[in-house]
């Protein structure tokens, strides 16, 4: 479809009107107090007070002013207040995969979305950064629902320039253009291309940018994936071409060995990258894209509040 084309407009703003309601009201049901405490640490200096919200800590309230007026109200910290989100984003081919309804991508800017309104509701700023195997574009953390939806939009419908993935640069940038510490959420399918040795490959080389990202910033993966990633269904002879290499090959997905094998492989790879990653200390977030995350994501958020008690 043509991006001149009217129809095209209206295709866009239906998703994010879409996206945009089911978001607000996440935000607003489930995630409000969730986010607030998975995130941000009680600061020092006392800013405000602000109307309770389901999730809150019971020990922030402040009980003088909630006897005044007779509606629960929490201590607001100015290191809340200053919190800064960035989200980088995978737009490169393989995110455009989807076997039945969605595609990786459109999930990946729900769950962006998602995290978008929930800085906004909270007061913080938000960045976007959008890679593939280059940097595709850089939106400064800032504050307010039209930049929210100017997020969403591009992470939805942005062409990507980029034939592959190098999600190592997304994340050297992102340490370049943060000067100051901030809660950075990686979003993607972690499909890395590899060439050349184990010593230098280019997973080797992303993992050490994620550690170096780590000591900086508070930094979160958010991993997607599309059921047949992860199991394959048994239709037969299937020729299959790589999204970002383009090479083309045949398998019969009937043979129980070929179903095992790939099933096996893609165990084993998803286990030894959450084990990469824990030992460096980053928290990862892992869901499909073909079902609702909302649940996987208020237990990660409840996970991050109880540790940081």
């Amino acid at each position: 479809m043509n991006e001149n084309d009217p129809e095209f407009t209206r295709e866009i703003l239906r998703k994010v009107r879409q996206i945009e309601i089911r978001s607000n009201r996440l935000v607003s049901e489930v995630f409000a107090g969730s986010y607030h405490s998975a995130f941000k640490g009680q600061g020092i200096d006392f800013e405000e007070v602000r109307e309770y919200q389901p999730g809150d800590e019971v020990r922030s309230i402040d009980w003088n002013v909630t006897a005044k007026t007779g509606i629960p109200f929490v201590k607001q910290y100015r290191e809340e207040r200053e919190l800064t989100i960035l989200l980088i984003v995978d737009i490169s081919p393989s995110t455009s995969y989807g076997s039945v309804h969605h595609s990786k991508r459109e999930k990946l800017a729900e769950l962006a979305a998602l995290l978008a309104f929930s800085a906004n509701r909270n007061g913080d700023k938000v960045g976007l950064l959008l890679v593939s195997d280059q940097i595709e574009l850089y939106l400064p953390p800032t504050k307010g629902q039209k930049h929210v939806l100017r997020i969403l939009r591009e992470v939805l419908f942005r062409p990507a320039e980029g034939k592959s993935t190098n999600l190592s640069e997304g994340v050297r940038i992102a340490n370049q253009v943060m000067k100051r510490r901030a809660v950075v959420f990686l979003l993607s399918d972690f499909i890395i291309p590899e060439h050349g040795s184990e010593e230098e490959s280019n997973t080797k080389i992303f993992l050490d940018q994620m550690a170096s990202t780590r000591r900086k910033h508070d930094l979160i993966c958010a991993r997607v994936y599309d059921p047949v990633e992860r199991e394959l269904p048994a239709v037969g002879l299937v020729e299959m071409e790589d999204p970002e290499s383009g090479e083309k090959f045949t398998i019969d997905t009937s043979d129980q060995n070929t179903q095992s094998q790939y099933k096996n492989s893609f165990t084993e790879k998803e286990e030894e990258f959450s084990r990469d990653l824990k030992k460096r200390g980053i928290d990862a977030f892992v869901f499909d894209n073909q079902s609702d995350f909302s649940k996987e994501l208020y237990t990660f958020f409840k996970m991050r509040e109880k540790r940081r008690r």
